[in-house]
């Protein structure tokens, strides 16, 4: 059986280590081919939604799913627009996959558009329930079920290490799309504003054009930081926030490790990888039979802390040692 739609490297991802597998585990599954979709939000060449996917293939093999034995697999790329990505969902519900792993809010939501029938496991996603994705967290009850991006107090840590890191800063603007894919962080980061003496504003953007005016026009006041809301249009731009937040002197705090390793000054989030290799194993108890609206959301269980010496030194920061001891990433 041939795979549709998967780039030549996903193909050996998906392939290697099969020849280490246990053979119980392989037993375990039917000889029928199953079909698998799934909806990244990013390019195709987008080193971090390639890390994603390898993962969540792993995850797979490691249940005993085998590419071209027992698993078709069809993928489909967002390239962070919103148009492209329902059109994609249309596609791919329209293959009757077996089950979809949507990458992400803006996935889900086009997939629950898509169809109310096939089974759809999320990953990325702010609020599920608040955003009318399952109906409570403990008992999901549509076909929808997954995991959830970040607690409430995740998104108020990050106003809290951006005083830790730049005391001075009494602004900070909360860079986030304005799709729905970032649903209460700013609701968090709001109420513990006061307490840290912080004026804390929203910003959304969609693309290019948008980014620049915001960070440029917020940049015109002293004591001013930012704290940018992971979803598709921040880590799609995140080279130009960055560049932006680097040329304008402004500490900027992320939620995902891949802004740190790109040049940003300081992350705290969920480890993703983690999450997409955890997906896979409530994509294989579908595939065994159970329904998604019986499988709880699950929160985050690894969170990562990274933070980059360099940036920190070009914008003449200095991290206190409590912070540097906690930190599970230092890049020098």
């Amino acid at each position: 059986m041939t795979i549709l739609h998967v780039t030549r490297r996903e193909f050996i991802v998906a392939l290697g280590g099969a020849m280490a597998w246990p053979s119980v585990a392989r037993a375990q599954q039917s000889d029928r081919v199953r079909r698998v979709g799934i909806l990244m939000p990013l390019a195709e060449d987008d080193p971090y939604d390639q890390a994603r996917l390898a993962a969540f293939l792993q995850g797979l093999q490691e249940t005993g799913w085998s590419v071209g034995r027992n698993l078709r697999i069809d993928v489909r790329w967002g390239y962070g627009d919103v148009g492209r990505i329902r059109r994609s969902a249309m596609a791919l519900t329209a293959l009757t996959p077996d089950v979809i792993l949507a990458v992400g809010t803006n996935q889900a939501v086009a997939l629950q558009q898509a169809s109310r029938t096939v089974p759809v496991v999320f990953t990325a996603v702010s609020d599920p329930a608040g955003g009318g994705l399952v109906e409570s967290l403990t008992r999901p009850r549509g076909n929808l079920t997954g995991f959830s991006l970040l607690g409430f107090g995740t998104s108020a840590k990050w106003l809290e290490l951006l005083k830790e890191i730049a005391p001075s800063v009494t602004r900070a603007a909360v860079l986030r799309s304005t799709s729905p894919s970032g649903f209460d962080t700013f609701g968090a980061i709001q109420a513990v504003a006061p307490s840290l003496g912080v004026d804390a504003s929203p910003v959304g953007v969609q693309g290019t054009g948008d980014i620049e005016r915001s960070i440029t026009a917020f940049a015109r006041f002293s004591n001013g930081g930012l704290i940018v809301v992971p979803n598709a249009t921040t880590i799609v731009h995140r080279e130009l926030i960055i560049s932006l937040a680097a040329q304008l002197h402004l500490p900027a705090v992320y939620g995902y490790r891949v802004f740190v390793t790109s040049g940003g000054l300081i992350c705290y989030g969920p480890d993703m990888v983690d999450q997409h290799r955890r997906a896979a194993a409530y994509v294989d108890r579908i595939l065994k039979g159970e329904k998604p609206g019986d499988l709880p959301v699950q929160a985050p269980t690894k969170y990562e802390l990274a933070i980059n010496l360099k940036t920190a030194e070009a914008l003449g920061l200095h991290f206190p040692p409590t912070l540097l001891a906690r930190a599970d990433e230092v890049i020098e």
